[in-house]
Parts: structure tokens; C-alpha cells; sequence
């Protein structure tokens, strides 16, 4: 398959992100509703760690059982391993490093008062640290469905590369409905927190979870490799886990287990439900 149509493929796998979006402009005050929405974005997105995670497992799966088959050696399988914890650190703990310097940002004011020009003021937030907690938080949602993307475009452009024809389409209708679910997933904190992004707002957060996936088909057409698969995989299971635990301390202030739960459910339902039309297709 030619790059012209292999990025058409990623294109279209990428662009659905924009179905969710909408989800952001939400008018009025239903805590029950955006709580539901919340979880459902949770649901969602506990499927991609699992989705994630087995994918950057495999590569180090497969150089274990040629270590108990006698056909390989230890030697790749710490290589794979330390790729594998590196990224999930990096991606975990990167963010949590990352919002609290945020959120130390945000909290600075300009010093007023008798002597304030006698010393160093602080600046009030600027950029991305003067934005809402919920605004910050769908920031981040959108960088670790980013890193996932990539890497599915990776194997759509992998498939098209190698005349998968049939193989890379599946990837594109199965990956198109995941991103269908993702762009819900990045814009449920706002509506969770009653708050409406602008439309210039939702499209970058679009562009940010959803052009890794046109990247990543565009690379992955004459590059193949493993390690750098394993990398941001485990750099996008990281970031999702401590976006998971961020969204489920905002759901249990609702104190409403029921609808949590039930939204969780729902989510990860919608989530296997989409991976499951990849398997059927031979992916």
C-alpha cells in the first residue's frame, strides 16, 4: 500500500477522536449526569491501561519463552524489562512531578503591601498553569491517548507497509471507535466540573490525543521497531494510571458508588466492545 493512502488510513483512525468532543460543551448543572460521564470516562480509560500494557508486555513475553525454550538469552529480556518499567515511571511519576509543579505555579500571587518593591515578586499564573484544574486534567488525558495513539498508528502504518490490506483496514474501523471513546474520555472532566471549553480548546485537545495517530501510521510505513513500541506504550499506560486516579478522587466526592460504578462498567464495556471488533478482523 502506498504512504498516500497508508496516512488516508491514519487519518480517518485519528479524526473520530472528534466524535467525543461535543461532550465538552455541555450547558447546565447535573451532578448525577456528570458524574455518570465521569465514570464512564474512567471505564474507558482503565480499558486502554489494560490495552496498553499487554501490548508493551508482548515483545518481552515473546524473549521469556525463547529463554525457556533454550533459543534466546537473558540479555534481551532486561533490555525489554528496563524499557518496560522506565516508561511506566517516567509516565507515572513524570506527571505527577509535572501537575504539582502546576499546581505550586497556580497557587503563586504577586506580594502587595509596604516593601513589596523592595523584594522579588511573584508573577501571577501564566499559560497552562492558570487554567482550571478540570482544563489541566483533559491536558493530560490528551497527552497519554497521544502516546497510545502513536503507537497504534505505528501498527496501522507497520500493516500497510507490508500490503496487510485487510489487516491494516480492520486496525483503522477497530482504532477509529477507540478514539471514538477516547475524545469522550479527554473532555469528561469538564463536563464532570459543570465547566464549557471552547471550541478552539476542544480541537487542540483533539489534535493532541488524536494526530499521534497520523504521526505514528506516517513513521511506522518505513519503520518498524519494537523497543520504541514497548516505550510509548508503557510511557501511555504511566500517564493513564495517575489520570485514573486523579478523575476517581473528583468521583468520589459525589459520594454516589452506584452511578461510579455503573459508569465504570459502561466504559469499559464500550472499550473491550471496540477492541473485540480488531480481533474479529484477524488483528
Amino acid at each position: 500500500m502506498n504512504l498516500g493512502t497508508t496516512l488516508l488510513l491514519g487519518t480517518i483512525a485519528g479524526i473520530t477522536i472528534l466524535l467525543g468532543m461535543p461532550v465538552g460543551r455541555m450547558r447546565g448543572n447535573r451532578p448525577v449526569l456528570q458524574l455518570f460521564l465521569n465514570a464512564i470516562a474512567i471505564g474507558v480509560l482503565l480499558f486502554l491501561v489494560w490495552d496498553v500494557l499487554s501490548g508493551a508486555w508482548e515483545p518481552l513475553d515473546a524473549r521469556l519463552a525463547a529463554v525457556h525454550e533454550d533459543t534466546g538469552g537473558m540479555g534481551p529480556v532486561f533490555g525489554y524489562g528496563a524499557l518496560f518499567v522506565g516508561g511506566l515511571t517516567v509516565g507515572l511519576l513524570g506527571l505527577v512531578g509535572y501537575d504539582r509543579y502546576l499546581h505550586t505555579k497556580a497557587g503563586s500571587a504577586p506580594e502587595v503591601g509596604p516593601g513589596a518593591a523592595s523584594v522579588k515578586e511573584s508573577l501571577p499564573a501564566s499559560g497552562i498553569a492558570s487554567w482550571s484544574a478540570g482544563r489541566r486534567l483533559a491536558l493530560l488525558i490528551a497527552v497519554g491517548i497521544g502516546l497510545h495513539n502513536f503507537a497504534e498508528g505505528l501498527a496501522i502504518g507497520q500493516s500497510a507497509a507490508r500490503d496487510e490490506v485487510a489487516l491494516a483496514t480492520v486496525l483503522v474501523v477497530g482504532f477509529a471507535l477507540h478514539n471514538a471513546t477516547e475524545g469522550f474520555g479527554i473532555v469528561a472532566p469538564l463536563a464532570a466540573a459543570g465547566e464549557r471549553a471552547s471550541w478552539g480548546f476542544l480541537l487542540t485537545m483533539a489534535l493532541i490525543g488524536g494526530g499521534p495517530t497520523f504521526v505514528g501510521t506516517w513513521i511506522g510505513h518505513g519503520f518498524t521497531s519494537d523497543p520504541v513500541s514497548v516505550v510509548f506504550l508503557t510511557l501511555a499506560a504511566g500517564s493513564i494510571v495517575y489520570v485514573v486516579c486523579q478523575l476517581l478522587g473528583v468521583a468520589s466526592r459525589a459520594r454516589r458508588m452506584d452511578v461510579l460504578a455503573l459508569g465504570i462498567l459502561v466504559g469499559m464495556v464500550a472499550g473491550f466492545a471496540t477492541d473485540a471488533i480488531v480481533t474479529i478482523g484477524g488483528a
